[in-house]
């Protein structure tokens, strides 16, 4: 089946696209143009602003592409009837942006994509954007099952930004939302990463879930910032806001299919030992993270309590940014001391990797991650470190850069 849509428009994409002065290459392009070029759906998710209607629109020249806000009360009439109007638009790419304002056109979707099968337009069809998981996009019960591919945007790593360290403290700091790493100053960043969270609770949220207050929320949320990576210990957060614990844990799960938290499972190994159970949660964009806790720049972040948990949280996303789709996350701890911050399952490895996470510049490796490596037995051991050099630590052990490992992983 050749596709509709010249091939150039699909597999040859803008190398960058502006934001204020600079451009960022965002990774991802090429993995969804190749997407659209073999099936007729792709799922662009992320959470908001994080760069996925620019990216889509960079795809494509304007007149070889429709596109529809969902947001937008005259976008959606549109698609009252999405058939009829759909049909008009066969040979071109349609952008759906906000797709969850509109579950209920999975459905006719299904049926457009089959017949344009039938006609020879199988791919390249439709390109949907949505601010959260499959799951949560999936609620509705329908769903385009052997006829789309989903992809995660994630904020910015370290791997599209351009400097040395002083760029990746910046983007430490600030965190991913490009907006926010773009701003004129620290204090613009804060401004509007302060903005987006009360969007997020006041707005986008009750969209998504049976309505729920907003200062609770912004409690939880500011609670699990406070605890950075820590265990949930869901009924002490709930005794604290005097709420149940199970409605605790269903905030919790709102804001993870949100994509704005990480519940990292604990790793099983197979070991006597008693493991840890619990998951550790994680504010997922550390710019987030310091604007809940009031942070606005390098500087009181340096001087923070919170600094080792942020940086720990910091390179597990960007490393989980560079891993290969399907690669499994997860953490190991056991009662008697051994732990490692990252276990890392890639595709097709039989054993996992190993990654402890040091913010100094000089990598030391506890004797919990050495107990560790004993239980696991991984393929390879690593500790990322604040330095930017890659080099054996230690029998079986190297220390690397971040950005030296978030390469490393990326071509696994």
């Amino acid at each position: 089946m050749t596709p509709f849509l010249p091939l150039r428009l699909i597999l040859a994409f803008k190398e960058s696209h502006s934001h204020n002065t600079m451009m960022i290459k965002r990774r991802i392009t090429s993995t969804v143009a190749k997407g659209l070029s073999r099936q007729a759906a792709v799922a662009l998710l992320g959470p908001r602003q994080v760069g996925k209607t620019t990216l889509a629109r960079s795809l494509v020249d304007d007149d070889a592409a429709i596109y529809l806000d969902l947001e937008w009360p005259e976008d959606r009439q549109k698609l009252s009837d999405p058939g009829f109007f759909l049909s008009r638009y066969e040979d071109k790419l349609v952008i759906l942006d906000e797709i969850h304002r509109m579950p209920e056109i999975f459905q006719p979707l299904r049926r457009i994509i089959d017949d344009g099968r039938r006609k020879g337009k199988g791919i390249g069809r439709f390109l949907i954007l949505g601010s959260a998981s499959i799951d949560l996009l999936n609620q509705s019960g329908e769903t385009l099952a052997g006829r789309i591919e989903y992809i995660e945007l994630n904020a910015l790593d370290c791997l599209e930004i351009e400097g040395g360290l002083d760029a990746q403290t910046r983007l430490w700091t600030r965190g991913g939302f490009p907006d926010s790493y773009l701003a004129a100053d620290d204090a613009n960043s804060l401004v509007y990463r302060r903005n987006f969270i009360r969007t997020y609770l006041e707005r986008d949220v009750p969209q998504f879930g049976p309505r729920i207050p907003a200062q609770t929320l912004e409690r939880l949320w500011t609670m699990i910032a406070h605890s950075q990576g820590g265990l949930l210990n869901a009924a002490s957060l709930g005794r604290s806001l005097a709420i149940t614990g199970k409605t605790i844990n269903s905030y919790l799960e709102l804001l993870t299919d949100l994509l704005l938290l990480r519940q990292l499972r604990p790793y099983y190994a197979n070991t006597k030992k008693r493991l840890v159970k619990s998951p550790k949660v994680t504010v997922r964009d550390s710019g987030l993270l310091h604007a809940l806790l009031g942070i606005g720049s390098f500087e009181q972040l340096a001087g923070h309590p919170i600094v080792g948990a942020s940086w720990e949280g910091f390179v597990i996303e960007n490393l989980l940014a560079a891993a290969p789709a399907g690669t499994q996350a997860s953490f190991y701890r056991t009662a008697a001391g051994a732990e490692v911050d990252l276990v890392l399952e890639l595709p097709g490895n039989p054993q996992p990797w190993v990654i402890e996470i040091k913010r100094g510049s000089v990598p030391k490796a506890s004797k919990g991650f050495y107990h560790a490596i004993e239980d696991i037995q991984p393929a390879k051991a690593f500790i990322v470190y604040g330095g930017d050099a890659n080099y054996p630590l230690s029998k079986g052990v190297e220390a690397f850069s971040l950005r030296g490992l978030c390469e490393l992983i990326k071509d696994q």
